[in-house]
């Protein structure tokens, strides 16, 4: 079995987890990553999707919708901008998580129609739609 680590997942709302884990499934800006004790230390943003956390009591999800990591050899901390245990993300919610990413989308078309900004909040939307399919829900993608 494997050896556990050190887990911490906070949202500005609340603390969702703190505990150990013995593998834990982030959605990397650059790819998805898997962090096991003795891990490599490192920081990496996050891209709206779902974490997976491997413990003592079984698997549970989390969907996340974009922050930080930070991984050392002994554990992992996320902050992320937003999180909801797996169970607790409704229609409703994907559905205001999409349309949020969608207003920044427009707006950053509006106000800066420049490659970047307009690049990152196309992507945002993007892995919003891809987050809510993912965990079943229809995301009800508007039009770009």
């Amino acid at each position: 079995m494997a050896d556990n680590m050190k887990f911490d997942l906070v949202s500005p709302e609340r603390s969702l987890v703190s505990g150990e884990a013995s593998a834990v499934q982030i959605p990397g800006a650059d790819g998805d990553l898997t962090v096991m004790q003795g891990h490599s230390p490192l920081i990496t943003t996050l891209r709206p999707g779902v974490l997976t956390v491997e413990g003592p009591n079984g698997t549970t999800q989390y969907a996340v919708s974009g922050g930080f990591a930070e991984i050392s050899a002994e554990g992992v901390s996320v902050l992320a901008e937003r999180a909801l245990p797996r169970d607790e993300m409704t229609q409703e919610v994907i559905e205001g998580w999409v349309t949020e990413a969608h207003e920044a989308h427009k707006k950053a078309r509006e106000f800066n129609n420049e490659p970047g900004p307009v690049d990152d909040a196309a992507k945002l939307l993007s892995d919003m739609v891809a987050l809510g399919t993912h965990i079943g829900l229809d995301p009800k993608q508007p039009n770009l």
